[in-house]
């Protein structure tokens, strides 16, 4: 099959697809994906899928440079101290054979790339999270040449990043839907211990659950309402190339061979559809009988378009079942055949000349590419000659080489005789020869030197007894406290109308209390809630705070701008699992950082500790969602807080629950404001008996996260810290052994 029959590469957009293996490698590039990405044996996303030996990536990197694509390696998972020694060795290889970029979620292993591998380009994974126009912003000057964006991005957020950016943007646009925001979900590790970060997420979002009330009121029952349907946005190309996508992201690295090419087929038919109209603002209308298709292909309860112009919807959710369907056989094996049967091969013309006394010699030409090879002399025919057509018919094989021979022209003088292996073997040379002059464009050449970690001298960190608030009515307890050094406000407790205004009031109190005092900022900082925060810059910076707590990229690049005059302290979602994070955030003025919640006791000794806090009290979030849960189940008996005007209802009805199948419930939360749902563990995390083992590891900080806590639970658990700061207690009272967790302190994650 003819190359130029597939596709070239468009300028405006790239057809991403995902492949598992080295077959369903080479269909997608046939079925016409413009690059590719795939996971090698460590450090991808999908831990469990079948993935890429060292050789075979080696050979598809080669593949798809000699058809004009290109390939993308996912070392996107966080990596702990004791992994980052091995990623130069595993890089360097297919850094040498010409790899496309790689994609990443580690901030330290995208320093750590950039400083061994210089010219190797980063793309930011959609598990760093990057929701607004800041985050794309700050990873840009840090070196990332594309961003990933999170699925939750509208249409509109996305034309504003590339319009304020200019930033490379890379959007999905067909396959699954997670219920949590990217890199933010926790649900899976603690239930298991099968991280998403680590790429083994065991997909608790796909089993059902009862929806309760705040009283324990049944809702909906044994519904999946954690279960999103795929997304399908082949009908708004239009649309994505207005909001300035370049790359279009097909989800799908554990799928079998007949969806990914399947799925890529279309989407490339109605891509060049497309972009052959004069008129690029106008919308492609999908043939019914091929929209049937690609839902035969696999879908979970039919299509949607995903968050493009909405926040959340209840018809995003699958509710009756999760599981991944596929029917039409005859079109499975149809698409499967056609992109494997007929190898996707580069035409060549060659011209063999045969002179007497003369070596033998094969020039063949690929585009603008020519090589010649030389054989043995070649002799005059004693008995039998060689015959034209006999000698063109074996110069025109070329077994499992990429090319086909469209032509081969044989010049012979006279009656000449070369013997087959010999003529075998000029083909074979000129074929090599050939193959390694159109990829010698590719290949890395130069000196590389691995990454050293530059030390950062240990600052002097004063111990601190840190709680963080939701409620504004547990100040004072908190304040009352004489272990609590510092109080971290959380963004959430606060009206938006009178922010600032009650911000300052409470920081008052905690400045005559004696208190050092943060703001806490949301855990979602979308463009929206960016205006809103932007809009408050001078007020907020009048505002005596000592320091802002960042969740976000985009909120970093916010207060590092912004309000330059504040400590800037990293929650535990800015990930700073190995030393090279922690170095290269405090390269962006962070003063203090978090303790990864997944990293174990073990894992902790071996990180440096010198500005971390460790939260050694709270409910988890398990999940960080664009979703509601009290939307999705309003026709049951929960409605949006929004819609409530009732200031005492709507703090009544703050939290609704998920009971599981054990008949164990996870608090949900609302955080109108800045629209997200945080489901939380079931238990809260207690280490309070572990804080003396902490602080030999180097952490001097430790927090205690309250939020939805009443008055007089906060007390007991500040009265449980002092018995153990005081040394009257080492062991937990006996009411409180089943009401607790260790979290992953003990245990850790893969």
């Amino acid at each position: 099959m003819k190359e130029e029959q597939v596709t070239q590469l468009h300028s405006g957009f790239e057809l991403l697809a995902p492949a598992g293996s080295l077959d369903i490698f080479r269909a997608v590039i046939h079925a016409g994906a413009d690059a590719v990405y795939v996971g090698g044996d460590f450090f991808g996303a999908r831990a469990y899928a079948r993935n890429f030996s060292k050789e075979e990536l080696l050979e598809a990197i080669d593949y798809a440079h000699l058809h004009g694509r290109k390939v993308y390696l996912t070392v996107n998972t966080l990596l702990k101290n004791t992994e980052l020694g091995r990623l130069y060795e595993y890089l360097l290889p297919f850094y040498r054979q010409g790899l496309d970029a790689v994609l990443v979620q580690d901030l330290g292993v995208l320093q750590y790339i950039r400083q061994s591998f210089p010219d190797l380009p980063i793309h930011t994974s959609t598990q760093m999270t990057v929701t607004g126009v800041e985050g794309a912003r700050l990873l840009k000057e840090l070196g990332a040449q594309r961003i990933v964006l999170s699925r939750e991005v509208s249409l509109a957020e996305m034309r504003r990043i590339h319009e304020e950016t200019g930033v490379e943007l890379e959007a999905f646009v067909h396959g699954a839907l997670c219920y949590s925001y990217s890199g933010q979900c926790l649900f899976s590790s603690m239930l298991g211990g099968r991280s998403g970060n680590r790429g083994r997420c065991a997909q608790p979002c796909r089993l059902p659950y009862t929806v309760l009330d705040a009283d324990g009121k049944e809702c909906r029952k044994d519904s999946y309402v954690l279960s999103l349907k795929d997304m399908c946005g082949i009908g708004d190309l239009n649309r994505l190339h207005e909001a300035g996508v370049y790359s279009l992201k097909i989800e799908g690295r554990m799928k079998q061979l007949s969806y990914a090419a399947g799925v890529v087929s279309y989407y490339r038919n109605y891509i060049d559809q497309y972009l052959n109209q004069k008129d690029l603002t106008e919308k492609l209308i999908i043939r019914p009988e091929d929209m049937q298709h690609i839902l035969d292909l696999g879908n979970r309860c039919g299509f949607t378009n995903g968050y493009y112009d909405r926040t959340n919807g209840k018809d995003m959710v699958t509710f009756v079942k999760p599981s991944y369907e596929k029917q039409n056989e005859t079109l499975q094996k149809e698409i499967a055949d056609t992109y494997t049967t007929h190898e996707l091969r580069k035409h060549a013309t060659g011209t063999v000349t045969l002179v007497t006394g003369k070596p033998a010699k094969y020039r063949v030409v690929c585009g603008d590419i020519s090589v010649e090879a030389l054989g043995i002399p070649v002799m005059a025919a004693q008995n039998k000659p060689l015959v034209c057509d006999e000698v063109r018919a074996r110069m025109e094989k070329t077994g499992d080489t990429p090319f086909v021979m469209d032509h081969v022209e044989v010049q012979m003088e006279g009656a000449v005789f070369v013997p087959n292996g010999a003529l075998n073997a000029l083909r074979r040379d000129a074929l090599e020869q050939l193959k390694e002059r159109l990829l010698s464009e590719f290949r890395r050449t130069g000196e590389t030197q691995e990454a050293v970690l530059e030390q950062v001298a240990p600052v002097e960190e004063a111990a601190r007894v840190i709680c963080l608030i939701e409620r504004r009515d547990l100040l004072p307890v908190i304040l009352q406290n004489p272990l609590t050094t510092t109080v971290y406000l959380d963004a959430s407790a606060y009206d938006s109308n009178h922010f600032c205004r009650d911000l300052a009031e409470d920081v008052a109190s905690c400045r005559e209390a004696q208190k050092e005092v943060c703001l806490a900022l949301p855990r979602v900082f979308r463009n929206r809630t960016s205006d809103r925060f932007h809009r408050m810059a001078e007020e907020l910076s009048e505002i005596p705070l000592d320091g802002v707590v960042v969740r976000t990229y985009e909120e970093l690049q916010f207060t590092t701008t912004v309000l330059p005059a504040l400590a800037v302290i990293l929650d535990y979602s800015m990930y700073t699992y190995n030393d090279y994070a922690t170095a290269a955030f405090s390269q962006l003025h962070v003063s203090r950082n978090t303790v990864p919640l997944e990293l174990n006791r073990k894992e902790i000794a071996h990180r440096n500790n010198t500005s971390s806090e460790m939260v050694v009290y709270g409910y988890y979030p398990l999940m960080i969602s664009a979703q509601c849960v009290r939307n999705s189940v309003s026709d049951r008996g929960l409605f949006c807080r929004k819609k409530e005007q009732d200031s005492v209802k709507r703090e009544l009805r703050n939290v609704c629950y998920l009971q599981d199948r054990y008949h164990v419930s996870f608090p949900v939360k609302n955080y109108c404001s800045d629209c997200y749902n945080v489901i939380y563990n079931s238990l809260p995390v207690l280490l309070f008996s572990k804080i003396g083992e902490l602080r030999k590891y180097g952490v001097q900080s430790f927090r205690l996260d309250f939020t939805e806590e009443s008055k007089e639970e906060v007390k007991k658990v500040l009265s449980l810290l002092e018995e153990f700061a005081y040394g009257a207690r080492k062991e937990y009272p006996k009411e409180w052994q089943d009401s607790y967790t260790n979290g992953h302190y003990n245990r850790g994650v893969e």
